[in-house]
C-alpha cells in the first residue's frame, strides 16, 4: 500500500511545479486543470491508504473525498474547494466552457486556487502522515 499511496502522492508534487510554469505564463486555464489534477490524486493517495482496491477512474473530487472516507471530516472552505475545482477537469476540456471558465480564472483567482491546491495536498500529506 505504501508505494500506491508514495505514487499519487509523487505525481501530484511532480504537478505542483507544472502548475507554477503554467502561472508564470498566465496559462490560467491549463494551471486551474492541473489544480484539479493535484488535488484528484492527493485524494486518490487517500483512498489507496485506506483499501487495497485501485482507486477509481473517476475525476469527481466529491465522490473521490467520499470514496476515501475523508468528506466528513472536511471543513467547509475544503468543501467549497472541492466544489470549485470539480469543473476544471471535464468541462475546461469543451469548447463551449473554456470561454467561461477562462474569465473566471483570473491571475489573482488563479494564484487563490493554487494556493488552496497546494493547502490542501500537505493537508493530505499530514493526514497520511507524509
Amino acid at each position: 500500500m505504501l508505494d500506491k499511496v508514495n505514487y499519487w502522492l509523487r505525481l501530484a508534487d511532480e504537478d505542483v511545479s507544472v502548475v507554477v510554469l503554467l502561472l508564470k505564463g498566465k496559462k490560467y486555464l491549463q494551471a486551474g486543470f492541473f489544480c484539479h489534477l493535484i488535488t484528484e490524486k492527493s485524494l486518490k493517495a487517500v483512498i489507496a491508504n485506506s483499501s487495497e482496491e485501485v482507486p477509481p477512474k473517476t475525476h469527481d473530487l466529491i465522490k473521490l473525498a467520499h470514496r476515501g472516507g475523508i468528506f466528513e471530516v472536511l471543513n467547509e472552505n475544503q468543501k467549497r474547494f472541492l466544489e470549485e475545482l470539480n469543473p476544471l477537469n471535464i468541462e475546461a476540456r469543451y469548447p463551449s466552457y473554456k470561454e467561461n471558465i477562462s474569465k473566471i480564472l483570473t491571475e489573482e483567482k488563479m494564484k487563490l486556487l493554487f494556493n488552496e491546491t497546494e493547502e490542501f495536498l500537505c493537508w493530505i500529506k499530514q493526514r497520511l502522515g507524509k
